[in-house]
């Protein structure tokens, strides 16, 4: 069996980063990340997502305010924000976008941070910020750069997660 060793390297070095370099990321790489979200598995194929980058360092200020854990965004050159369409799947749907994003960010090198939306108190302020018809959820903002540090949080060991057959 051949596998990719960078893949696994990418799935298994991905950390939450909340610290950028003042560093701009090239539109393209943007455009390649997002392609990739737009791959992401979705229940009966419905692809109910939207995203909407945020460059703009006021937008990204405005937003980072009006969340209670995301305040680094306004720091971060990219926050992307994932709506979905109100279907019976959108959150396992937006969710696995949500998680192309950082791998695929994470890939380019980059360092990104998923920042809760569904259930969350700004969810419909951020919608109506961001001009989004109604009928959508706001699943995900993410925030996306060059790392200013990378995190290496402990992770529990693979012998403490892992059950064969039954718990």
């Amino acid at each position: 069996m051949e596998i990719s060793r960078e893949t696994l390297k990418v799935l298994k070095e991905r950390r939450s980063v909340r610290k950028y370099q003042k560093k701009e990321i090239p539109r393209e790489v943007i455009e390649e990340i997002i392609d990739c979200a737009r791959l992401a598995p979705t229940a009966i194929n419905i692809q109910p997502w939207e995203f909407i980058v945020i460059t703009e360092e006021e937008r990204r200020k405005e937003i980072a305010e009006m969340t209670d854990y995301g305040k680094f965004i306004k720091d971060a050159p990219v926050c992307i924000a994932i709506f979905c369409k109100d279907t019976k799947y959108y959150l396992e749907d937006g969710s696995a976008a949500t998680t192309y994003i950082l791998l695929a960010a994470k890939a380019f090198g980059l360092g990104s941070c998923w920042i809760a939306g569904d259930k969350k108190f700004y969810a419909e302020k951020i919608r109506k910020y961001l001009d989004v018809p109604e009928g959508y959820k706001l699943i995900s903002l993410i925030s996306i750069g060059h790392p200013e540090e990378t995190p290496s949080p402990p992770k529990r060991t693979l012998k403490d997660v892992l059950h064969w057959e039954k718990w």
